[in-house]
């Protein structure tokens, strides 16, 4: 990877040799090697077990979750935020454990669309809840640095599987907490009986 990547210094014109750029290479495939370490996770030690029989069946948050990918067409990144509901149908997996599966999707090279219904089919097939459903709001540098260059636009996608796509009203309460600016619950205010949110902030 290393030599590739001299090979595209000279290529743009510039000089691979020189003090600035000596050590470029190591650090841009250092940097290439983290950013594309999804391809590696196995997805059942990521979520290490952390399933648990829990009596409960109301809509499961985490919301605000960071996250950083890289476009599958110009390998130039694209970044925002990602929100994930469930309604459980037995089980419940660790709170931590949903952002660890949005970041080992993420670092791949990916199309956003394709990014948010790989998170939501996997929390479909691990846990098999009633339903899932992921919103991704994401800026592209793609679009913001070249192309059509609108620095102030960003895209949404999303997925809605299960009780999402059938009950409107299930997808609408999904889609108006995620609004919420406040991810910590205030007692006596805020939030729903029966609703877990947990922000990622």
């Amino acid at each position: 990877m290393q030599d590739l990547i001299r090979q595209l210094l000279a290529e743009i014109g510039e000089d691979p040799s020189r003090d600035g750029l000596l050590d470029t290479p190591k650090r841009v495939e250092k940097a290439y090697r983290f950013l594309t370490s999804g391809y590696d996770a196995d997805i059942d030690q990521v979520l290490n077990g952390a399933l648990f029989a829990v009596d409960y069946s109301e809509m499961v948050i985490v919301k605000d979750i960071d996250f950083y990918s890289l476009c599958e067409h110009h390998l130039l990144p694209f970044f925002g935020k990602c929100h994930v509901a469930y309604i459980q149908r037995d089980r419940v997996i660790g709170l931590s454990k949903i952002p660890r599966l949005v970041d080992v999707f993420s670092r791949r090279l990916q199309v956003q669309e394709r990014l948010t219904n790989q998170i939501a089919e996997t929390i479909q097939a691990k846990i098999v809840p009633l339903g899932v459903a992921v919103v991704m709001e994401a800026t592209h540098l793609c679009m913001s640095m070249r192309g059509v260059e609108k620095q102030n636009s960003f895209a949404v996608t999303s997925a809605m599987l299960g009780a999402f796509r059938t009950a409107s009203r299930t997808r609408m309460e999904f889609l108006e907490l995620i609004k919420l600016r406040s991810a910590t619950p205030v007692l006596g205010r805020g939030t729903p009986a029966g609703l877990a949110c947990v922000g990622e902030d």
